[in-house]
């Protein structure tokens, strides 16, 4: 099997999507893969940021971790993204980082590649289904194969049966959730090497 370079690239302004990409990182590297976990970069005003101290501590507490590029898609073989929804879409920055990765596509550099995507919300129903399947109709527009866990393991269901990605709510990244995310990204990992074969 061919080595699988995995980009994890997530936004998180309290952590909670952080704590996922970290446990998907960790779980990637069990697996074999190479990783790169980059955040993408802060659009929100810094006046703002700073006015809200949860996510003032955690712009803190990242601020070693490299932004994303679109040279990092270009390098991987494979991508986990993984943000917050935002009124039922994904997060603005994720999205800004998105909207940079025209060349990239033009190039060819973001098909045949496997792809999958994360989220979280601030209650069970606030809009993570809508905003993993937005990012999938992104990753269609790319030519990418995309990776969903779907109920392949029974890990699913014990975190709240979301086929589409592992999803969490805000501020409770519990067991069952990282058991998702570590079982998605084994899947991801496992089918990315079997493209790059």
């Amino acid at each position: 099997m061919s080595k699988v370079k995995l980009a994890i690239v997530y936004y998180s302004a309290y952590g909670t999507n952080h704590a996922m990409a970290e446990a998907a990182a960790q779980a990637a590297e069990q697996a074999g893969a190479e990783v790169r976990l980059r955040k993408v970069r802060e659009t929100a005003p810094a006046d703002v940021v700073k006015s809200v101290p949860a996510w003032h501590d955690q712009a803190e507490r990242t601020a070693h971790i490299p932004e994303a590029a679109p040279e990092d898609l270009v390098w991987a073989n494979a991508f986990l993204f993984s943000a917050p929804t935002r009124f039922g879409t994904v997060a603005s920055q994720l999205r800004a980082f998105i909207d940079t990765l025209g060349p990239a596509w033009q190039q060819g550099h973001l098909g045949n590649k496997a792809v999958s995507a994360m989220t979280s919300a601030q209650n069970t129903h606030g809009g993570q289904e809508s905003t993993l399947n937005g990012l999938y109709t992104t990753f269609m527009h790319w030519g990418s194969i995309i990776v969903p866990p779907g109920y392949a393991d029974p890990v699913i269901f014990a975190s709240g049966g979301n086929p589409y990605g592992a999803s969490a709510t805000m501020g409770d990244v519990n067991d069952a959730v990282l058991a998702s995310v570590r079982f998605q990204t084994r899947r991801l990992v496992e089918f990315a090497g079997k493209i790059a074969a």
